[in-house]
């Protein structure tokens, strides 16, 4: 009975271990997740190189056009040179650079010009350069100028020396005649007086020898105000003027928006600068008028031309003119510009062309 007892015992543990070694159905294994995916990083933006800072302009300003100009040649006296302005001597060489132009009848209806250079830094061939008359001294004088001519009237030469002008003469100057000389390729075409010329790297060198006073006196200062748009106030139309010196010389002032300046023609054509390939342009545009006359007995025809004194005038910028009267106390003293109320005359910013003119013998129209 034990055993069978045993025995049934034994069987029924047998059958559950064998359930039990079966075990549990495995749970069907999870499909295996697909990664998600990983977003691209936004790329870090470039670093931007800084901006070059603009670089800054010179911290001076010229004195004869209100623009900036080196320190160093702030106070330097300017140079003064005589230009031919014959129709035969064209083109002439260097006008363009001028800071300011004077026109001025010479006998026999022709004209010439006096440049006026702040700084000759950078500027070439000058040229061709004729003789003086006492009235261009007087102007380059109301700048405390520096002359550089070539030859002159016997009035000139006499006025240079009881004057005391601090000049460069181009043909009986000694050792200053030196920084002149004749053109090769002018001489090629034209007669041997118009192919004088100098330069301005000449004449500096010349100046750095230390042959006159370089500086103004302490105290001197240019009067002139200038500002951004001289444009007057109520002003005239004037795009084009005309100006007939002469039968001989007639100059043309074409107004151009576009940079703001006039654009000098003469003898039927462009005035264009043999050494830039320029045409003359002006920011301010000046008609002076004083009395021009013959000097008794002079077998040449040669003028006297008043630069003293007082007078009427017209200024011409940005497309407009107005009416104005001019003075100079005498021949040393600037030339001083006023609106017809008296109210000193503002330029604009830039070069300047000035001509003097009678109204007796030479006329302009505007339009």
């Amino acid at each position: 009975m034990k055993k069978r007892a045993a025995a049934m015992f034994l069987a029924v543990w047998m059958v559950l271990a064998l359930a039990g070694c079966g075990g549990k159905e495995e749970e069907p294994a999870k499909p295996a997740m697909e990664p998600t995916p990983m977003e691209e990083p936004e790329p870090e933006p470039e670093p931007q190189p800084e901006p070059e800072p603009e670089p800054a302009g010179p911290a001076g300003t010229n004195p004869l056009t209100g623009l900036p100009m080196e320190p160093e040649y702030e106070n330097d006296r300017p140079v003064a040179v005589m230009f031919n302005n014959l129709k035969a001597a064209q083109p002439q060489l260097g006008i363009s650079q001028a800071d300011i132009i004077y026109e001025v009848p010479a006998e026999g209806g022709i004209t010439r010009m006096l440049g006026v250079f702040q700084s000759l830094e950078g500027v070439g061939t000058l040229g061709s350069i004729r003789s003086a008359r006492p009235y261009y001294i007087e102007l380059a004088l109301g700048h405390d100028a520096l002359y550089v001519h070539a030859g002159g009237s016997p009035e000139a030469y006499q006025d240079l020396k009881s004057w005391k002008v601090d000049n460069m003469d181009g043909v009986n100057g000694g050792s200053d005649a030196r920084i002149f000389w004749r053109d090769a390729e002018r001489r090629k075409t034209m007669d041997y007086e118009h192919t004088l010329v100098t330069s301005g790297e000449k004449v500096q060198e010349y100046l750095d020898a230390d042959h006159f006073c370089t500086e103004h006196k302490e105290g001197y200062s240019y009067t002139q105000a200038f500002a951004e748009n001289g444009t007057p106030t109520g002003g005239t139309d004037a795009q084009h003027v005309t100006l007939k010196f002469s039968s001989y010389k007639t100059g043309l002032f074409d107004y151009d928006e576009a940079s703001g300046k006039y654009l000098v023609s003469q003898y039927g054509k462009a005035h264009t600068d043999g050494a830039t390939r320029e045409q003359v342009s002006a920011v301010n545009v000046l008609f002076l008028e004083t009395d021009i006359s013959v000097i008794p007995g002079d077998t040449y025809g040669r003028l006297k031309v008043r630069t003293s004194g007082s007078g009427e005038g017209t200024f011409f910028c940005g497309g407009k003119s107005v009416h104005i009267r001019w003075s100079k106390a005498d021949r040393n003293g600037q030339l001083v510009y006023t609106l017809a109320d008296g109210t000193p005359l503002t330029l604009g910013r830039g070069n300047s062309y000035v001509c003097v003119m009678d109204p007796d013998t030479s006329s302009f129209t505007v339009s």
